[in-house]
Parts: C-alpha cells; structure tokens; sequence
C-alpha cells in the first residue's frame, strides 16, 4: 500500500486548489454530463486530493470542490458536519420530487425525524424482516426457472427483488399495487430529478412542457398511492407499535410503525414532535427511493463479479451450503458468513450505490493544507475514495480479502464510506446489509451464474446505475456442467 501521504501529499499547504482544466465556454461541464465519474477519477489522478472543477457558461458558472481523500471525506461528513449542508441544487430537486424525508431534511426537521424514525431500525426490529426478504427471493428464483437460454438480467431482477421487499417490509399486504406504481413511475421522477439536478439552469416547474408534464403525472400518481396508504394505516395505527408489555414487536410494517409514532397521543401534526400526513408520505417516498435502488445496485454487482470470478464464487457458495445446509438464512447469519459479507462489502467498494455525494460549505474551511470558500459546492466521491491508490492495492481488481479485519483495521475509517458517514450515515445500512446477505445467499446455493456481460458501463445519478444489461448466464446447482463444443465445431 502506497504511504497515507501520497497523493495528498501533492496538494501542499497554501495556494490555490488546483484546478481541471476545461473550455473557456462551458468548462467542464460536457465531460461532466458525458462521464462524472472518469471526470472525477481524472482529475484526482492529474491534481491529487482536492480539485476544483468549473462547469457551465460563464454567468452560470458552478465551481466544484471535490474531496478526494479519507480524511477529507471524515471531515466534511463527520468532524467537521454541521459547516456542510444539502443545500445543493441537486437536493433540491429530490425534495421537491421525493419530499422533505429523512435522506433531504436538515436541522431541526432532520433531528425530530431522526429520532421518530430510530425505534424502527433497531438491530432487533430489523432482524424481525429477514423472513419476508427470504420469502421475496424464493419467488423471484422460481421465476428464474423460466429464463429463456438460462440468461437474466441481474440489474432488473435484483431491482424488482429489493423494491418488492422493501414495500412488503413498508406496506405490508399492500405490496402489488405500491410495485406497479414504483415501477412505473420511478423512473420518470428520478431521470426528471437528475437532469436538473446537473443542469445549469432550469425552467419553473409549473411551465407545461412535455418533461414538467410527464414528471407531475408520475408524481400524482406516486403520491396518490401513498396517500391512500398512510391514510388507512393512520386510522389504525396505536396499538400495533408495541407489544402489551411495552416491548418491540418485530412483526407489523414500518408504515403502521410510522403512523403509529405520527399519532402519539392524538396528535394531528409535526408541531408537537409528530409526523404530520405530508410527513408520513415524505417517509415513505424517500425509504421506498433509498431503501430499494441502494441495495439493488449492491446486490446486482455483487453477482456481476461473481459471475466473472468463479473462484471466488466458489468459495463463497461452499461457506453458503457449510452454514446453511437447506434452510432458509435468518438475521444470525450474517455473523456466521463472513466470506460472503466480505464479498459485498468489495462489490460495495467498486460500485458505491451513491457514487457521488454532495455538500455545500457554510464557512470557509481547509482540507489537505488548501482553501475551500464559504458557499462553495463539495463534492465527494466514494467512486473515487474507492481506488484511491493510497488506500487500495491494485485498485481494480476484486478481492473480498481486502475486508478481512485485519485488513479492515488497517486502513482509514472513511477509505471506504457506501452508507455515508457522521451524523447523517444512512438509517438502514443494516437493513441494506441484511437483505443482501440473505439475498445472496439464497442466489448462490441455487444457482451457478457465468457472465455475459463482462464489461457494465454506470453512470451517476440519484444512485450509481448501469447503462445497459447485467446478463448472466444460470445453471442451477448440481445441474451437469454443458458439454464442451466440440474441436472445429
């Protein structure tokens, strides 16, 4: 491993923070929307741990500060979190789409919500749900016997898994209809969110043109459902938040749990500490956005290069069959599947379902001896902290070794940040951890995979996507191996 001082050695103490070179019109702002994240990965590579970035036509002009570094990431997300906001333009556009939720809220509305929202992912209460992911994979595996050739797209099933289970764990029996309309309409918001979001301007929202049309529609109709759900679940909410003795009940869904907390002691809105209706929605939209495309990416990568590894495959289907043997896996599991848990962690490491992640300065500051400006958009990017060379050995290359703890222990705290980080790191990073476990789990003892698609172009938007197809080939387990082709054939 390269010395902790090596790149960020370069950026001295003092100065300008260097800069990536754009045109003189728009900057960089067209490698930007062509490739952020080989832009990102080019401008560490060419000026060290902290870059500034000009995007836009002069007038319009935005300046980026991006944080390439562990310890640049540790300070604006953690020691040093109250002087960076989301306060971005890009936020922005999520809370007008998705609601002023838990990933989108600050401040004082951020810590009511908070701690409204903690009781419910306890590690106890979080376990309670590992029975409903394991039942949601069983189905979409049986779907699999059907695949034409043996070939799936894991980027779609992974996708439809992770959204299915996460609305069965927030809706409960509510699941086919909130489905349909997610799958339906959350594409159109978020494609909506993160054209604007890296736009230099934008026309109001209220104007009619087609885009503003097509995105109120989806909205509509995203918050309609929704609203009809919180409103049922409201009118009995109460009693289902707590067992008799006042202990956690693992059973009931989040939404019940939510509206339960909304209507303490009667209460009709967020002035006394409750979630008002709006609020309950807010919820609702961000944990179905955050809860189901996060560990969707996680998951589909994860076999993606598995697919390309099978070594490693291996390995990881022998502990799955070792600890396991026919049973379905439960929440104790994770503890007993470390070979696993490590093979995701690197699939999290090289594909960051939040590639991206952005902050606004409230004062000026340094980072890495260099001046960052009061106002000034951040940028920090576990895209990039990932393969940061001081960090990690041959960056590119998977090896789940890498998260032994050993190895783990021996590198800095935020070399590795997929959840975030500080007093805003993400609420279910052990719910994301346990769905993928058990999801994978269960993949990898029924079916052998062999990829594709070998090589997956992404692109950053809400969360890291792929471009294209993650096609693997599927033989189930135990299946006899495809005669080779014959010599000439």
């Amino acid at each position: 491993m390269a010395a902790m001082t090596g790149q960020s050695g370069r950026t001295g103490s003092g100065g300008e923070v260097p800069a990536l070179e754009g045109g003189p019109l728009l900057g960089a702002f067209l490698e930007l929307r062509a490739d952020s994240l080989a832009t990102f990965l080019r401008a560490r590579r060419d000026h060290g741990d902290l870059v500034r970035i000009s995007a836009g036509p002069p007038g319009l002009r935005t300046e980026l500060y991006c944080v390439f570094s562990a310890e640049g990431a540790q300070r604006v997300l953690a020691s040093e979190a109250a002087n960076f906001r989301k306060d971005s333009t890009f936020y922005q556009e999520i809370r007008d789409s998705f609601g002023n939720g838990l990933l989108t809220s600050q401040d004082e509305d951020y810590l009511r919500q908070r701690r409204l929202v903690q009781p419910l992912f306890t590690r106890k209460r979080v376990d309670g749900y590992a029975a409903a992911v394991a039942s949601e994979t069983a189905a979409t595996l049986e779907s699999w016997s059907e695949a034409v050739d043996g070939i799936v797209d894991v980027s779609g099933e992974m996708t439809h898994l992770a959204l299915r289970a996460v609305a069965r764990i927030l809706f409960g029996t509510d699941v086919d209809t909130t489905v349909d309309v997610v799958d339906r309409c959350f594409p159109v918001i978020t494609e909506y969110v993160v054209r604007r979001g890296y736009s230099p301007a934008n026309i109001p929202r209220a104007w009619p043109t087609p885009g503003n049309r097509r995105a109120a529609a989806a909205m509509e109709e995203m918050y309609a459902v929704c609203d009809r759900i919180v409103a049922r679940r409201r009118a009995t909410a109460g009693a289902e938040a707590e067992c008799e003795d006042g202990s956690e009940d693992a059973g009931g869904d989040l939404l019940t749990l939510l509206a339960a907390a909304g209507s303490a002691a009667g209460s009709t809105g967020a002035g006394d500490g409750s979630f008002d209706v709006a609020e309950l929605r807010d919820q609702v939209l961000i944990f179905l956005l955050a809860g189901h495309e996060t560990t969707a990416t996680s998951l589909a990568f994860s076999l993606h290069l598995l697919a390309r590894h099978p070594e490693e495959q291996a390995r990881a289907r022998e502990e799955i069959v070792r600890v396991l043997g026919g049973r379905d896996p439960e929440a104790a599991d994770l503890e007993r599947l470390p070979y696993l848990t490590r093979v995701l962690k690197e699939a999290m490491r090289l594909y960051p379902a939040a590639p991206v992640i952005g902050r606004k300065a409230v004062a000026a500051t340094e980072i890495g001896g260099r001046r960052i400006p009061a106002g000034a958009d951040v940028i920090l990017a576990p895209w990039v902290t990932h393969r940061h060379p001081d960090y990690w050995s041959d960056p590119e290359r998977f090896d789940p070794d890498r998260f032994t703890p050993e190895a783990e222990a021996g590198r800095p705290r935020y070399a590795w940040f997929p959840f975030g980080g500080g007093p805003r790191a993400c609420i279910g990073q052990h719910f994301s951890m346990l769905e993928s476990v058990i999801a994978l789990a269960m993949v990898l003892r029924a079916y052998e995979f062999e990829a594709v698609d070998t090589e997956v172009p992404v692109a950053a938007g809400i969360t890291l996507r792929p471009t294209g197809p993650v096609r693997v080939r599927i033989r189930p387990t135990g299946a006899p191996a495809p005669a080779p082709d014959a010599p000439g054939a």
